[in-house]
């Protein structure tokens, strides 16, 4: 740290000043890092005639779970109170407001709990404001749309239509003390819809999103651009779609930023799609936490054009479906010794974490296509020569419809799991039947006999077999462990796979746009000129 001196300012507080040439230092900012508790010297200020409290309930200690739920609780009190606050410094590990008035007290320092933890604190927090009353501003920069959608969501839960772009307009006013224009109420509520309409069903899923594009056949030709994940059922549950002129990196980034404001960006999210450039540059651009995963079929399509191998697949599929790395080691070794070329591909121009489940860094379960976005693409078979309109009406008819059926039959199901998850673990049951059980400490067991023992913890929900790790259902092994230790085998099930996550994933009503006449667009997007 260069040279400094502390001097007195005209109100007696001690101040920090520069060495010569170099800007001031607000003590507040002072930090070595993200998680730094250097003493910070922050004068305690109560509201008093001449200042007023921003009336949250903020306070050095309160820890929010991540960055953005910190900036959302932020935003809310600043349109509440009307005041502005901008950014002095942000990154991955920290994040330092003030009131937008340079000389106002309020100020807040946020970090991370420790480096590796998404949660956030408050460091150092002043929650009165010394700035004059002549700054508060109901027009500000912290009403974003976003944070309007995510406000004005509630009010279309449920209903059919919901308010429309004045009536957000008024809803903020009155509820949030903001005032916005009409084309930001209009992408508010644009929003909010998206963030009933997938959110809400896309927290009851696996956190696999299969991404894909298909070629469009009208007149105006292009590209359809589709993001989907899997219910508990094993059903396709799509997510967004997008049309674009070209598969390209521009087109990507576009499909995926927004994306990215339905779903998050999290250490549990996996992104599945073939190894086209412009994807993966796209997904590594957008999403900073999120697990790139490549698709195994297309891998194997492209072991069969480059090598023009098709006998090696049966080693290449028991590889990629090993749970265990020793096995998957020993399928390696086959391809290795038969086409060193495909085992050296596999390896380095691929990569094993990217097509292999026991290798892959994130949680896709037992999900190594991208199979559930070519099934959305084979039913738009017909509709892909559909003017763009009439092909986002066959969508939305077909996911109203999904919703609806799928709704009912999670209504009717009598088992505490989806059809297709019963399924696969009744077998399990039978074959639980003889194998040697015995208890090693409070949670662990070791289970013999069949062609693989295990050892199972069945609080931490692992077993040395790999299975229930993966897959988060229990295999045999957890399933024997679960009898001896009087356990319900249903309470080791991930909750994704129950009939209340399925039934709470269809719980809204997907309903029609409406005729174009009906239509509340903005005169600016009316009017804007779209060069072809």
């Amino acid at each position: 740290m260069r040279n400094a001196k502390c001097t007195s300012n005209d109100n007696g507080a001690s101040a920090t000043q520069p060495a010569e040439g170099n800007p001031p230092v607000d003590p507040l900012l002072r930090v070595t890092g993200a998680g730094s508790d250097e003493p910070v010297n922050v004068p305690t200020i109560e509201a008093s005639d001449s200042t007023f409290s921003d009336g949250s309930d903020l306070h050095e200690g309160k820890y929010f779970n991540t960055k953005k739920d910190l900036k959302r609780k932020l935003s809310d009190i600043a349109m509440k109170g009307n005041f502005e606050f901008r950014t002095r410094k942000s990154n991955r590990s920290l994040w330092v407001i003030e009131c937008i008035d340079p000389n106002c007290s309020w100020r807040l320092r946020a970090s991370k709990i420790v480096p590796e933890s998404t949660k956030f604190v408050i460091r150092k927090y002043v929650g009165v404001h010394s700035c004059s009353l002549l700054n508060r501003n109901a027009n500000h920069r912290q009403a974003t749309y976003v944070v309007i959608g995510e406000q004005v969501a509630p009010q279309y839960v449920g209903v059919e239509k919901g308010p429309g772009p004045k009536g957000v307009q008024t809803f903020a006013r009155t509820e949030l003390g903001a005032q916005i224009s009409y084309c930001k109420a209009w992408r508010g509520r644009k929003h909010a819809h998206t963030l009933i309409r997938a959110i809400r069903g896309f927290r009851y899923m696996r956190k696999v999103v299969g991404i894909d594009g298909t070629f469009l056949k009208g007149q105006y030709r292009g590209v359809l651009l589709v993001a989907t994940t899997q219910d508990g059922n094993g059903q396709c549950y799509p997510l967004a779609w997008g049309i674009v002129d070209s598969e390209n990196e521009d087109a990507w980034s576009w499909f995926l930023t927004q994306l990215k404001e339905i779903i998050g960006d999290t250490d549990e999210l996996a992104l599945i799609s073939d190894r086209a450039p412009s994807i993966k540059k796209a997904i590594s651009t957008v999403f900073e936490k999120a697990h790139h995963g490549a698709c195994a079929w297309h891998v194997a399509q492209n072991i069969k054009n480059k090598f023009k191998c098709v006998d090696i697949m049966g080693s290449y599929w028991s590889a990629v479906n090993a749970y265990r790395c020793e096995d998957f080691t020993g399928y390696m070794i086959e391809i290795s010794n038969r086409y060193p070329r495909v085992a050296e591909y596999l390896e380095n121009e691929v990569g094993f974490e990217k097509w292999s489940r026991c290798h892959y860094p994130g949680l896709r379960y037992n999900i190594t296509t991208t199979n559930m976005v070519e099934s959305l693409n084979s039913m738009l078979v017909n509709a892909r020569d559909f003017p763009y309109i009439a092909l986002l009406d066959v969508i939305q008819e077909k996911m109203s419809k999904w919703w609806n059926d799928r709704r009912i039959v999670a209504m009717a199901i009598t088992t505490p799991l989806t059809p297709s998850q019963e399924t696969e673990l009744r077998p399990r049951f039978a074959q639980s039947n003889g194998r040697h059980t015995s208890q090693l400490n409070p949670i662990t067991y070791h289970v013999k006999g069949g062609e693989l023992e295990g050892v199972v913890d069945i609080f931490n929900k692992t077993c040395t077999c790999k299975e229930f790790d993966i897959d988060k259902l229990p295999c045999v092994h957890a399933v024997a462990a679960a009898h001896h230790a009087q356990v319900s085998v249903y309470s080791l099930v991930s909750p994704y796979y129950t009939k209340e996550y399925y039934l709470l994933a269809y719980g809204e009503t997907i309903y029609p746009v409406g005729s174009q006449s009906q239509w509340d667009v903005p005169n600016e997007v009316v009017t804007r000129i779209v060069l072809p």
